[in-house]
């Protein structure tokens, strides 16, 4: 067991590091939003590799340290973790990569959206004209990003790699 978990959390690390260095080359502003892509295809392949509560960490983690850089915003966490949590728990009962990838765009995109109000407006200070202000940019990062992870996971699969990959975090 002792093994499973120090190649989880290897594997979380290098995550979070991809997605910490992706949002340094692929990020976009909006309305106080530092729009990270990266971090979507990373909350996918957390979710088809490692589970929910990984990707959950994942995501906190590479927020709290895109923060600490300056790359990243405070609407990095609930945009992030609601995604992560929710495409992982989707990937957990289902096994289906599909939707998977809808419940990242609907966990990031809308609810990490509407959690992203109350951020901005009591944490960051900022005054956005409608709590569905996020809605629209952070359903582009997240579809961007999980068009690349979908993209991704096929290739591992036709490849054969995809089993291998899980199986060895698994045992």
């Amino acid at each position: 067991m002792k093994t499973v978990s120090v190649k989880k959390l290897a594997v979380s690390g290098v995550f979070c590091a991809l997605a910490v260095v992706g949002s340094l080359f692929l990020t976009f502003p909006v309305l106080g939003s530092k729009c990270a892509p990266v971090q979507h295809m990373v909350n996918v392949l957390c979710a088809v590799f490692l589970g929910p509560w990984y990707g959950l960490g994942v995501a906190f983690a590479a927020s709290v340290l895109r923060n600490l850089l300056g790359w990243g915003s405070l609407l990095a966490f609930p945009g992030s973790m609601c995604g992560a949590l929710l495409c992982g728990l989707v990937y957990q009962l289902a096994k289906n990569l599909p939707l998977t990838l809808v419940a990242e765009v609907a966990g990031t995109g809308v609810l990490g959206a509407l959690a992203a109000y109350p951020v901005a407006k009591g944490l960051m200070g900022l005054t956005p004209e409608s709590y569905t202000v996020y809605i629209l940019p952070f359903l582009i990062s997240t579809v961007a990003g999980s068009i690349l992870a979908g993209a991704l996971v096929l290739a591992l699969r036709r490849s054969g790699a995809l089993e291998a990959m899980q199986s060895a975090l698994r045992t």
